[in-house]
């Protein structure tokens, strides 16, 4: 076999090897991804669906996390915020109002979706999983799309749909659904894992005359 082809069937192999994965395999092979994960960046497409007033919002950004309850969101469209925590505080930043809400990050993040690193780095202990089709594992991407059900639902969380890309374990979809069925579904792209995140992207400093708003407990 010539040396070209050699190496084409070596590439190929991982991917034929994942589309026959089980349940188990694919659990296993995303929670040792997340689990080695210190930090994460990509470019986020977002939109929200209230179904009580049968509407949907688009929004777009950058998000970072890191380990540690760690978190930065930025939108860019259709209006500028900022989310924020360094895993004690959060802030919620935005600009059109010139206001700072802040909480307690354990707070308001409590659960597994309050820190998503930590949360898919352990899915048997968070969430009943399940491939969403078991008659057709993966989508027409070739991720594999699976059904997670928390074991401690939360309003904000009743349900989780994510896709999983077999090439290197990671979320490039997912789609959240609080106990009122309003949704909101994420596109991630340009993902980068374990980039060295500086610490200081994930303090906030309120600017000069922002008003500074408590947020409400959970």
């Amino acid at each position: 076999m010539p040396a070209v082809w050699t190496a084409l069937a070596l590439l190929l192999l991982p991917a034929v090897f994942a589309a026959d994965a089980t349940l188990d395999e694919v659990i296993g092979r995303v929670e040792d991804r997340y689990a080695k994960l210190d930090d994460l960046k990509a470019s986020f497409h977002q939109t929200a669906f209230n179904k009580s007033l049968d509407q949907s919002i688009p929004a777009e950004g950058t998000v970072y996390l890191k380990k540690g309850g760690k978190m930065r969101w930025e939108y860019t469209a259709p209006t500028p915020q900022q989310i924020v925590s360094d895993g004690r505080s959060i802030w919620i930043y935005t600009p059109e109002l010139n206001q700072v809400n802040v909480g307690e990050a354990p707070k308001m993040l409590a659960g597994p979706a309050g820190s998503f690193l930590a949360g898919l780095g352990r899915l048997r202990a968070h969430f009943t999983v399940r491939f969403l089709n078991p008659a057709r594992k993966t989508s027409d991407e070739g991720n594999y799309v699976l059904d997670l059900r928390p074991t401690r639902p939360e309003p904000s969380l009743s349900r989780l749909v994510i896709e999983v890309d077999p090439r290197d374990w990671l979320v490039r979809n997912a789609e959240v659904f609080d106990q009122f069925d309003n949704t909101v579904r994420m596109r991630f792209t340009k993902v980068t894992a374990n980039a060295g995140l500086p610490d200081r992207l994930f303090a906030f400093v309120a600017p000069k005359g922002a008003a500074t708003v408590p947020l409400e407990g959970r």
